[in-house]
């Protein structure tokens, strides 16, 4: 498929590129240059305030907390003083 650069360096998708990228109107593309290749690749921006989860350290624990929740090492508590009495009997072990 071909696609004509035009007037200001602008370019149009053709509607099946933009269907299978499931792509619309509005959407961030990061575009980089690999030797003589173009490649786009669609991205979603994140607000400033919620970038800390998307840190690689904290998407690390996220992982570690669902292997524990996987494996059956969490422990549920009725009340907050159930968990820190327990908090307070790990100390001693």
């Amino acid at each position: 498929m071909l696609i004509t650069m035009r007037k200001n360096a602008q370019i149009t998708l053709p509607a099946s590129i933009r269907r299978k990228a499931r792509l619309q109107e509005g959407d961030i593309l990061e575009a980089e240059v690999r030797d003589d290749v173009i490649i786009l690749r669609p991205k979603k921006l994140v607000d400033k305030s919620q970038a800390w989860f998307w840190s690689n350290r904290w998407q690390e624990g996220e992982k570690a907390a669902q292997a524990d929740i996987e494996h059956g090492r969490v422990k549920e508590f009725g009340t907050v003083d159930q968990l820190i009495e327990d908090l307070r009997g790990s100390t001693d072990r």
